[in-house]
C-alpha cells in the first residue's frame, strides 16, 4: 500500500514541478507597474523585468531614485514619482498608468513600496508610530491596488503583494508585523474577489535581506528615540541595562540571519508574472523556509517561550 502512495506522491511531485516551470510565450507587450523603486527589491525587479522585455513602469518616491533606475535601464522603462501615503500622488500615477498601457490594461502590478521602523516593544510605541507604517505597507498597498484594479481586470493580469514571513508570526512590536498580517488578509480577500475575473494574485513572504529596511544603524537609531521618548515609570520596569541588551541580542540575530542575495525575492516576483500558473504564496531566503514559516504552525506557547528565553528580561518582570 505504501508503495502506491510514495508513487501517488512522486507524480504528484513531478507534475507540480513541471506545471511550475511553464512560462508564458512573450512578455513584450505586457506593462508591469512596480512600486518602491528607489533601491532594494524594487530596484532590482524594475531592471531585471527590463532585461527580459517588460513594458516597466516604476514608480519611485524621489526624483534621484527615478533618474539612477533610468539611466541604469533601457530607454523603454518609465518612471514616475510616487508617494503612496499621498492619495493625490496616487491618483496622478494611475492616470500617467493609464495613459501608459492604452486599451490593453495592465498585465502587472508589484506592491513593493515599503517601511519597518520603527520595530520594538509594544509599549514602547505610540499611535503615531503604527500609523506612519500602516499608511505605506497597508493603506498605501490597498489604495494604488484598487485604482488600478479596472485596468488590471482588462489585461487579466496580476497583482503581487510583498508581505513578509512576519506576516504569518509576529516577533517584534510596532507597525510592520501588523500590516504584513493585513497584507496578506487583504490579498488573500482580492484573489477570491478577482478569480472569476481572471486575476491573479500572488504574495511574497521574504525572510530577512540585507536592504534598508533592515539597516542596523536605521533600526538602532530608532529604538534609541523610542527608549530615551519613554515615560520614567516605563523605563524603570525595563532597567537601564535593558536596551543596551536589546540592541545587542538585535545585532546577533540580524547578522547571522540577513540574507544579502536580493535575488531570491526578486525571483519569486519574476515567477509570478511570467508563470503561466503563478503560486498563490512564495517564500523566499532560507530564514523564512526553515525558520519562521515551521515557527508559524507551532502552538503559540511554545513560540512564546521561546522568544521569551532569547529577548532580554525586564527588570521588574514577574516571571
Amino acid at each position: 500500500m505504501w508503495v502506491y502512495v510514495g508513487l501517488a506522491a512522486l507524480v504528484w511531485a513531478l507534475g507540480w514541478y513541471l506545471r511550475d516551470r511553464q512560462t508564458l510565450a512573450s512578455v513584450q507587450d505586457k506593462h508591469v507597474f512596480i512600486t518602491g523603486c528607489d533601491s532594494g527589491f524594487g530596484h532590482m525587479l524594475a531592471k531585471r523585468l527590463d532585461r527580459k522585455g517588460f513594458q516597466v513602469l516604476a514608480g519611485c518616491l524621489t526624483q534621484r531614485g527615478a533618474d539612477n533606475l533610468q539611466r541604469s535601464s533601457s530607454p523603454g522603462l518609465r518612471a514616475t514619482l510616487l508617494d503612496v501615503t499621498s492619495s493625490e500622488s496616487i491618483q496622478r500615477a494611475v492616470e500617467w498608468v493609464r495613459a501608459e498601457v492604452g486599451e490593453k490594461g495592465l498585465f502587472g502590478l508589484v506592491n513593493n513600496a515599503g517601511v519597518a521602523n520603527p520595530i520594538g516593544p509594544t509599549e514602547w510605541m505610540r499611535i503615531q508610530d503604527f500609523r506612519q507604517v500602516l499608511a505605506v505597507n497597508t493603506f498605501g498597498l490597498i489604495e494604488v491596488t484598487l485604482g488600478l484594479l479596472p485596468l488590471l481586470k482588462r489585461a487579466r493580469g496580476r497583482v503581487v503583494n510583498m508581505a513578509s514571513v512576519l506576516g504569518r508570526l509576529s516577533a517584534g512590536g510596532g507597525g510592520y508585523c501588523v500590516s504584513k498580517y493585513t497584507v496578506e488578509a487583504f490579498s488573500d480577500s482580492l484573489r477570491r474577489d478577482m478569480y472569476h475575473f481572471g486575476v491573479r494574485v500572488s504574495i511574497v513572504e521574504p525572510g530577512f535581506f540585507k536592504t534598508a529596511v533592515t539597516s542596523l544603524d536605521v533600526i538602532e537609531a530608532s529604538l534609541q528615540q523610542l527608549w530615551s521618548q519613554l515615560a520614567p515609570e516605563a523605563r524603570q520596569s525595563y532597567g537601564e541595562d535593558f536596551f543596551q541588551q536589546y540592541l545587542k541580542v538585535q545585532r546577533l540575530i540580524m547578522n547571522f540571519i540577513c540574507d544579502p542575495d536580493l535575488s531570491k525575492v526578486t525571483s519569486c516576483m519574476e515567477h509570478a508574472l511570467q508563470a503561466k500558473h503563478p503560486r498563490t504564496r512564495y517564500s523566499a531566503g532560507w530564514d523564512a523556509k526553515l525558520l519562521w514559516l515551521p515557527a508559524s504552525y507551532l502552538p503559540a506557547f511554545l513560540v512564546d517561550v521561546v522568544l521569551a528565553t532569547i529577548l532580554p528580561k525586564p527588570a521588574r518582570r514577574v516571571r
